[in-house]
């Protein structure tokens, strides 16, 4: 050691005193450290270096991005969240099915008019699709199904329960977007048995269904 010391022209006693130096943060910097790990937890772990350096400037306590980074890096913190998501694009031959419903939502009566959509919910480790059927006239879901496939099955299952729960009301109206699973022959066929009309809205049109803003409020019903 005294050999290196020589080589780097650093005296004994001051690599001594680095050596042996309290490595403990000094209060205002455990300070900081405690609201980046609380940031971090509140977050559930989704956060950032970007968003716990707002989170933490909003407390009271200026705090840049790149040094969030450095001491998310110290804490061993690093940002959980789900990865994007996209849906695999299906040919399906175009069906030349008109929006029988036309915007139609206010219904005077129960089991007219069911809008069915898919939505999809990050489990923590992987995606999971939950399909829903909702009767326009309550705006609440009377059929659902859940799984890790967002194939044709899913949404038959959903419309199976939504079909036996209301006691297999006779002739009423299917609404949905032209996703492959209610454009597929399997559904089509379903939705012939069960004695429904089937209605798509326009390809590209997101008024024309409402029902992913049922599927978002379905849990406040």
């Amino acid at each position: 050691m005294q050999h290196l010391c020589q080589v780097f022209g650093v005296h004994r006693n001051s690599y001594r005193a680095w050596r042996d130096r309290d490595r403990k943060p000094c209060e205002v910097e455990q300070k900081l450290l405690d609201q980046v790990v609380e940031a971090h937890t509140v977050s559930n772990g989704s956060a950032g270096a970007r968003s716990i350096a707002k989170m933490v400037t909003q407390a009271g306590t200026p705090l840049s991005r790149y040094r969030a980074s450095r001491r998310m890096k110290q804490l061993g913190l690093v940002s959980t969240q789900p990865p994007s998501h996209a849906y695999k694009k299906a040919d399906q031959p175009h069906l030349d099915i008109p929006s029988l419903l036309d915007r139609k939502f206010d219904v005077e009566e129960p089991n007219q008019v069911w809008s069915g959509d898919i939505t999809y919910i990050w489990t923590g480790a992987r995606w999971a699709y939950l399909a829903v059927v909702i009767d326009l006239y309550a705006r609440k879901p009377v059929g659902w199904a859940l799984s890790f496939s967002p194939n044709t099955e899913l949404v038959k299952k959903a419309l199976t329960m939504a079909y036996e729960s209301r006691g297999e009301p006779p002739v009423l109206l299917f609404h949905s977007d032209q996703g492959c699973q209610y454009t597929s022959l399997a559904f089509r066929q379903m939705l012939w048995r069960y004695q429904m009309v089937q209605s798509l809205s326009r390809r590209g049109n997101c008024w024309d269904t409402q029902s992913s803003f049922f599927i978002e409020h379905a849990g406040s019903a």
